[in-house]
């Protein structure tokens, strides 16, 4: 079990209320990291319009990200990518019944505090927009709404960790309808928490103390990991995710849940994929029903796929030096 406990003493993000004579504590690690476990074994769905959203929930989707534009067109369109229309964050929050993710560009403090106002359930500093500062995040313990990022590496997860991130999602390089990058970087982060593991299980702290130097992370949180033998907040997979097949195959390798962007609605069938996938990520373990699952879906209408050796643009390499 993942601990929820974790807040750091005097953070700004723990407000009280009084609703109705109850004291009510908002802002919480427990609260952040126990919505993060109500999505466990789900798909998050990256939207840009109601209908979208419409065709997530009713495929079974646990939540949805929106974004102004999907991932591919995000790369096609070059320029600055911000964070979606509040008008239309609204719209989708009227129109759903799951909860709504909206994502703001990396290190932009005020886009985070505006989609907080705005109510929605969590926020995604991402690598998809274009960053606001390369070599600082947010610092989310500021903030009661709790938060995701991405993570190519243990060392890149903990950072975030430490800053406050109530959830992790393993990079992938999103828009390309290419699993292997997402396939690399849970991997790594699966051998490192090995690594880890048998430091913590050997009975040498001091190896842990310069694992924590070299992370740049504090002790605590190296040790808490190591104890663990896996990060102590959930980790869900993305980038590149185009197929049923692709969600078990995360799934198995022991992500919590599945981020699809670009890989649902820009195929040709929407909503049979949308369902194909939250099947398979939720019977990831019988082969039978991936297969069931992967029989919904027409590979001709799949999104294409890029070669991820040879873009320009390498989303994942964003804000990895901070």
């Amino acid at each position: 079990m993942i601990p929820l406990s974790g807040d750091l003493p005097k953070s700004k993000g723990i407000k009280s209320e009084n609703i109705e004579s109850v004291n009510v504590t908002k802002g919480t690690s427990t609260l952040k990291r126990g919505f993060a476990h109500m999505l466990k074994n789900g798909v998050v769905m990256d939207v840009t319009t109601v209908e979208q959203a419409r065709i997530a929930e009713e495929a079974g989707a646990v939540s949805v990200m929106v974004l102004d534009k999907l991932p591919s067109d995000v790369r096609k369109a070059g320029g600055v990518a911000r964070t979606a229309s509040l008008r239309v964050i609204q719209e989708i929050m009227d129109s759903v019944t799951i909860p709504v993710m909206a994502k703001c560009r990396i290190g932009h403090v005020y886009e985070a505090k505006v989609l907080a106002e705005a109510n929605v359930d969590m926020v995604d500093e991402s690598e998809v927009l274009t960053p606001a500062d390369e070599n600082h995040h947010i610092w989310k313990w500021d903030f009661t709404t709790p938060f995701v990022n991405g993570a190519r590496s243990l060392a890149e997860a903990l950072r975030r960790i430490e800053e406050g991130a109530a959830m992790i999602r393993t990079k992938g390089e999103p828009g390309t309808g290419n699993v292997a990058e997402a396939v690399l970087h849970i991997k790594k982060v699966n051998n490192e928490l090995r690594t880890i593991k048998s430091i913590y299980d050997s009975g040498d702290k001091q190896e842990l103390v310069s694992m924590a130097r070299e992370f740049k992370v504090s002790f605590d949180l190296v040790e808490e990991t190591a104890k663990l033998g896996r990060l102590p907040v959930v980790n869900f997979a993305a980038g590149g995710i185009a197929t049923p097949a692709d969600a078990a195959y995360l799934m198995s390798l022991g992500c919590d849940g599945i981020f699809v962007g670009s890989g649902i609605f820009k195929a040709e069938d929407a909503m049979e994929r949308a369902r194909a996938t939250v099947l398979a990520t939720t019977f990831w373990e019988d082969a039978d029903a991936v297969k069931e699952a992967q029989k919904m879906i027409n590979e001709k209408q799949s999104i294409l796929g890029l070669d991820v050796k040879n873009l320009e643009l390498r989303m994942q390499d964003r804000g990895g030096s901070a």
